[in-house]
């Protein structure tokens, strides 16, 4: 089995009010349910991001499209991670996509 990366892009608020907290929770707590052992690292959400361009010049908070978070799985190929994709909770936000990459290994 191949690994490959989440990225989860978009901008958003985690939700303050402690039920929309534990609704979202339990979302993903589902989806990686029904991922199983294919979930390599759960990942993280992540906070804002800051990028280096060349020559130094670094834009704040993550550009167009910043990162929201991430995963690794195990899947058969990109067609099969991108199946497991689409039932990812924060596809529910219309701001919000999933980037799947495979990992490559060094070595």
């Amino acid at each position: 089995m191949a690994k490959f990366l989440y990225v989860y892009h978009g901008s958003g608020k985690m939700p303050t009010d402690e039920a929309e907290r534990q609704a979202a929770m339990d979302a993903w707590n589902g989806w990686y349910g029904k991922l199983g052992s294919a979930v390599v690292d759960g990942g993280n959400p992540v906070g804002m991001s800051k990028t280096v361009l060349p020559g130094g010049k670094v834009e704040n908070n993550g550009g167009s499209n910043p990162t929201a978070g991430y995963t690794i799985i195990e899947a058969n190929d990109i067609d099969d991670a991108v199946a497991k994709a689409k039932d990812c909770p924060i596809l529910k936000d219309p701001g919000f996509s999933v980037e799947i990459a495979p990992i490559i290994e060094m070595g």
